[in-house]
This record gives structure tokens, sequence and C-alpha cells, in this order.
């Protein structure tokens, strides 16, 4: 590229929002320029294969009370237009499944997606991808946000003006300190399980250019895995993930119950992190494991034996035929046994009264069928829930509240969508990517051919 160019659109980030918005933006005739630091574009979002939102308003509401209602509002307005978008692209998306017993969501091939709408870009004229490339600056003039000092591959510095600038970097989850400052302290080491590139350059490019941040305390998406096995590939993500905990007990280092696992395995993490070296042993029994963990987590996907894999791998976990060994936990593991005993005792009582504390609002069946596993777990965040806040219509705002003209967010770079809940984060990727493209260059006519 030139030392200096122009673009209507210039998108910063390649992911679910970035990629999807620069393939939309294109066919709505507009010239873009997409920026991704990674070699390839896809972010975390190759390593999906469900989108998926809540199925209306309501349950919207319902899951996600605290978030901006008017957020959560447009992703389920826009979800199935979504869809009927990636479906035109001759994206194969499958039939709807139930996804976390309130979602609805359908299995999408997101690396097809990907190659269609690097495509889409790189067969437009007046369009470019630059990976490998860095922004280190937003252009501001007036208050306005006119474009990105850029480094590319080649080590050369350029001039990108556009009329609209849109931040899809995937949020600051990549960061350990921001983690630290943002979510927890001890959040600097939680795992990481999404791509290693997301880390806070959207963020740190819109507060430079004054636009708010939030909401404050909002937490992050992610799950509870093996402790002490690094993930070394992406594609154990899954393998490595104790989805059916949320049937199970967790145990902090105290030895006592901390949280009501039944929210959700994507849920707990949040009280976990913020637990004593955030670590803790997730105990469940026979029932669990065959009804559960033995089964797939999502229509259609297959099932692992997870405890084997983790075993196999070397993680700290045993299996029990009976309640009263663990009053003999390993010493090396750092959990009083006589009080892990006691707890998993005190929670079958509880669950025969009816009573258990904290409360299980989802399954109160107490652990009964030996025998029994114990497994040590730790949080892994995917992506961060604060980023710069926005309105509906994709628009930054700065902390007034008024839109920055020029500087438009999607996804993991956007606040506000979820707060310490969650619902779909592709789908909030996708919905807004797209609506960031409706808000900037709807006027523009269609490409000829397009």
């Amino acid at each position: 590229m030139p030392p200096e160019s122009s673009a209507d659109l210039l998108v910063i980030g390649a992911g679910m929002a970035g990629a999807a918005a620069a393939a939309r933006a294109v066919q709505q005739g507009a010239s873009v320029i997409v920026v991704e630091k990674a070699s390839t574009i896809g972010g975390s979002a190759v390593y999906a294969g469900f989108v998926w939102t809540a199925p209306t308003l309501e349950v919207m509401q319902r899951e996600n009370p605290r978030a901006d209602p008017a957020l959560g509002a447009r992703l389920v307005e826009g979800f199935e237009p979504a869809l009927d978008w990636l479906r035109s692209l001759g994206v194969e998306v499958g039939d709807a499944v139930a996804v976390l017993g309130f979602g609805r969501g359908y299995p999408v091939d997101v690396a097809a997606l990907m190659m269609r709408c690097e495509r889409i870009v790189r067969e437009s004229e007046k369009s470019a991808l630059l990976t490998k490339s860095t922004v280190e600056r937003l252009l501001v003039e007036d208050g306005a946000v006119v474009g990105a000092e850029v480094v590319d591959s080649a080590g050369e510095r350029l001039l990108i003006r556009a009329d609209h600038t849109l931040l899809a970097s995937g949020g600051f989850g990549g960061d350990p300190e921001l983690r630290a400052r943002l979510i927890h302290p001890q959040a600097r080491e939680m795992a990481l399980r999404a791509n290693s590139q997301s880390t806070g350059d959207g963020l740190r490019l819109g507060l430079a250019a004054g636009a708010a941040f939030g909401k404050e305390h909002a937490g992050f998406y992610g799950h509870v895995v093996v402790a002490h096995v690094p993930f070394s590939d992406p594609t154990e993500f899954v393998d490595r993930t104790f989805y059916h905990s949320e049937h199970g007990v967790l145990l902090n280092l105290e030895g006592k119950r901390f949280c009501d696992e039944t929210v959700g395995d994507h849920i707990t993490p949040l009280a976990l992190i913020e637990q004593p070296q955030a670590r803790a042993l997730l105990v469940y029994d026979e029932r669990v494991h065959q009804d559960w963990e033995l089964q797939p987590y999502v229509e259609g996907v297959e099932a692992v034996d997870k405890f084997q894999l983790a075993y196999r791998l070397g993680a700290r976990c045993a299996i029990a035929d009976a309640l009263e060994e663990f009053d003999e936990l390993p010493e090396e593991w750092g959990y009083p046994g006589p009080q892990v005993l006691e707890s998993l005792r005190d929670f079958n009582r509880q669950c025969e009264r009816g009573e258990t504390v904290p409360p299980r609002v989802k399954d109160a069946t107490p652990l009964l069928t030996p025998p029994y596993y114990v497994i040590e777990v730790v949080p892994a965040i995917t992506f961060s829930f604060g980023g710069l806040l926005i309105d509906a219509g994709a628009r930054v705002l700065d902390v007034q509240g008024v839109p920055i003209p020029g500087l438009l967010a999607a996804g993991a770079d956007s606040g506000g969508v979820f707060y310490r809940a969650y619902a779909g984060g592709l789908a909030n990727a996708l919905v807004f990517g797209l609506q960031a493209v409706d808000t900037a260059v709807a006027s523009v006519a269609p490409a000829p051919g397009v």
C-alpha cells in the first residue's frame, strides 16, 4: 500500500466481528482496509463451532439482567438476520440446538466463513487486507476519529484515513496486566483458552481517543479447566474444559463451597478467580460422570471422558471408592482433608433437606453414588466483558455518553453487552460487526455485480 491511503471503513482486527464487517461493507459498495496483527484472520472464532444467543428479549433480560438492555435487544433482534447473511454467503448453518439450557444456537462452518470473508475483501479492487500489521494510534481531528497510523508487515509506516474506524481486536483476554487491573489481581496468571493475539489493542486505542470503559467489574467469559496442565494446542480447549462442573461440588483451599455451581460452568469462573490462589477441587460422583461428563455438552458434539484425559496428562486428580477417603487427601495438594470430607457430607445432608448453602437453584442432587471423582481446576478466560462502551448502533461513547464521531466497536472490544453473565460471544461479534457496517456505510451504493 502507498504511505497514505483512504477508505470508507478501516477495520482493526479480523476475527468474527472484523471479518464479517469487512465483507459486508464491501458488499455494500464501500472501500475497506482491514488491519490484522496475526498472520491469518479468524481470531478465536476459528476454535468455535456454534453461533448462539438468547431466543427472546425476555430470556436475555432474565439471564443477563445487569447489562445494557438496548444492547441485549439489538443482539436478539439482529441474530436471525445475521444468520441469513451467513447463508447468503454459502456458509453452512446447521439445525438449531439448545445451548446452556436457555439459548438457541446453530453449528456454523466458521473456517468456511472466514475464507469467504477474506475472498470478498481481497477481490475488491478498492479494498485491502493487511496481516502481521499493527495500529500505532488513531487519528483524531476535532474530536472525530478519521483513521489510524499503521505499521505493516515490512515495518513501513502507513497513514490510513477513513470515514469510520471499527475496533474489533478481540478484547484484552490475552494481556495479563490488563486482566489483573480490570478483572481481578489473580487474573494476571489466569489460563487463556483463546488466541493469544487479543491483548487489548482496541481498548487502548479507544481510551486514548476519549472513549469510556465499562462496565466496571463486568467480568469475563470462561470455563473451569484442568489445573497444572498448560494448553499447548487450541484444539485442546474443549477437551480440557469441565463443562459438567455445574453438577458437581467446588471446594476452595479451605475445603468449603463458595458459589452456586449450577449457574453454569461459564459463570463459576467469576467466583473462582476470587478464591484463595484461584484454584479449587471439583468433586462429583458416578451419577454425574455417567449422566453428564460422558454425554455431549451440546447436541452433536462428541463426548470425551475428560477425567481420564486429565489423568493421562498428569493432572492432580483421583478416584475414591467412598467419601471417607477424602479425609486423607495428599498433603501436597494443600487442601484440608477433614474439612473437605465434612463439606461433602454436609452438602449431601443439605440436599436431602432441600436447603443447600450456598443455594443450588438447578441441581440439588446429593453425591451418593460411588466411586467419587476429584480433580483440581482453575478458571480460564476466553474473552473479556468489559470494553469500550457502545450504543445499539455500535458507536463508541465518550465519558459523557456521547458517540465519538467516526469510531465504532464490536465483539469483545465493546462493553455493556454482557455483565457477569453470558449469552453467546460469536453472536455478539457477528451481530454488532454487521451493525457497525449498517451504521457506517449503509448509504454507500452497492458495488456492481456483488
